[in-house]
């Protein structure tokens, strides 16, 4: 495929783009920025978090890594189905009770500066890492078949993506963010759509047709119950896909801030049921597109490639033809950016509000409270742009797979740390929460290590997240107060 039609497929994306940004944000401010004024409208919110949620790591990894895990994944979407039922009714309430922007300010009221610290700090380090990978993987397919033949190094394409991000995003904020998922999820499920066609197609069937060479094949396998120490066991991916929603979504300000903008807590909580029985049949055709695209190597005669990540691209651009490739461009772009503007701008709100106090600050002059916003807004995206590019040079695996590997060791101090605030009454010893928070991971990754030594034969999957988060509520009620019973 032509690198000249990749350019302007993208370049005539990020420019409608830009239309919605620039008609969303004629009238924003710095509190709509940050809370897009409480004024989105619910289904909005919903249909624009699938694309959040789902990310470039969905669009390009889910569909490689049917070739190991097959179906398994399933399991992990519908514990996500509980997860956000949690999230529904017992987080919200509790953010809109107590009028949160950032919500890791709640952990400041039940124990105090320094578990409010290490809370915001574990969310930094967590997005910084996933919000790097997701946007990598759109940097580096258009790396490869775009800017290396016209010999343009990588941390420039990089670059371009932040500063076409930062654009975008910097004066609507969360506001803008809200609308512009709503056109990038369109494009993303439809590009899904498009490409189940056009792979049904190319080997003579009918869409109906495709499904059921699909539910014959042994990639459909859901349920693995043989092997209880297999990572892939139904069980372990079911009770991991509930707590890695309540983490990756609940605990998380990217997807809360979203869910924030609601205008009441019953709009939100909509939100949330319906983005996740939505998340559903969603995940579900990116696994039949997986499937598809094994299928379709195999009679095609073609060797799959070394890393599962690059299964979708090679066969969208060198096999199926030039319409795939404009589509999977397409639908690759919509994801990257539907995650990583969201995650730009919840990184500039909770180090904002955090860390540099904005919120508190009343009596400071509007004019200096947006300009540091904006000076923060910059550091951020440098950020991201540095770690993406230290990715590029140490990337060795599924990148689905480490951000799930990631998210365990990060989101997991968060777990135990919201875990304990909502269903104990104790205060604890606030100094040593950072201790736990970093004790915890330690530990975790040294049994992810030598589990199989450990344990004859047991190997972690995504479960390592609820390792995590007990060990931490276990370190919590170790250094509870004894009289510190909160009113």
């Amino acid at each position: 495929m032509s690198s000249i039609l990749v350019f302007i497929s993208f370049a005539l994306y990020t420019a409608l783009l830009f239309v919605i940004a620039w008609r969303t944000s004629r009238k924003a401010d710095n509190t709509s920025f940050f809370t897009g004024n409480r004024a989105s409208p619910w289904f909005a919110v919903a249909y624009g978090m699938i694309g959040a949620s789902l990310s470039g790591v969905t669009f390009i990894s889910i569909p490689g890594w049917v070739g190991e895990t097959r179906f398994s994944y399933l399991m992990v979407v519908l514990g996500y189905l509980l997860g956000y039922y949690a999230i529904a009714y017992v987080l919200l309430p509790m953010y809109y009770r107590l009028n949160l922007t950032s919500i890791y300010t709640y952990l400041e009221g039940r124990f105090g500066f320094w578990s409010y610290k290490t809370g915001s700090a574990f969310f930094l380090i967590s997005r910084i890492i996933g919000a790097s990978f997701r946007l990598f993987l759109v940097v580096n397919v258009l790396q490869i078949f775009v800017f290396d033949h016209w010999h343009i190094p990588f941390w420039a394409t990089a670059l371009l993506f932040i500063v076409l991000i930062w654009l975008y995003t910097a004066k609507g904020g969360i506001k803008t963010i809200v609308w512009t998922d709503t056109m990038q999820t369109t494009f993303m499920l439809l590009a899904v759509f498009i490409s189940l066609i056009l792979v049904s197609s190319s080997m003579n069937l009918s869409l109906s047709g495709l499904f059921a060479r699909v539910a014959e094949s042994d990639y459909s396998q859901v349920l693995f119950f043989s092997n209880w120490r297999d990572e892939r066991f139904f069980l372990k991916q079911f009770m991991s896909g509930i707590f890695i929603a309540i983490v990756m979504t609940g605990l998380d300000q990217d997807m809360m801030q979203k869910n924030l903008t609601c205008r009441s807590l019953r709009d939100a909580r909509k939100n949330i049921i319906t983005l996740s029985w939505v998340l559903i049949p969603v995940n579900l055709l990116f696994l039949f597109l997986g499937a598809s695209l094994y299928l379709f190597a195999a009679e095609s005669g073609i060797a799959l490639p070394r890393m599962s990540d690059d299964l979708f691209p090679l066969l969208a651009f060198n096999h199926l033809g030039m319409a795939a490739g404009i589509v999977f461009i397409i639908g690759l772009i919509s994801a990257a950016y539907s995650s990583a503007d969201s995650a730009i701008t919840a990184l500039t709100t909770s180090f904002s509000i955090d860390f540099l106090g904005l919120e508190k600050k009343t009596d400071m002059d509007n004019n200096k409270r947006k300009n540091i916003r904006i000076l923060v807004h910059v550091c951020i995206s440098f950020l991201i742009l540095a770690v993406i590019i230290i990715f590029r040079m140490i990337n060795d695996q599924a990148v689905i797979s480490g951000l799930f590997t990631i998210a365990g060791y990060t989101y997991g101090p968060l777990l135990g740390m919201f875990a304990f605030g909502l269903f104990t009454k104790y205060r604890v010893r606030d100094p040593w929460a950072p201790v736990i928070a970093v004790i915890s991971p330690v530990i975790c990754y040294f049994l992810s290590v030598h589990s199989m030594q450990l344990f004859n034969g047991y190997r972690f999957g995504f479960e390592l997240l609820i390792i995590n988060g007990l060990l931490t509520f276990t370190g919590l009620w170790m250094v509870k107060k004894s009289n510190g019973i909160k009113s």
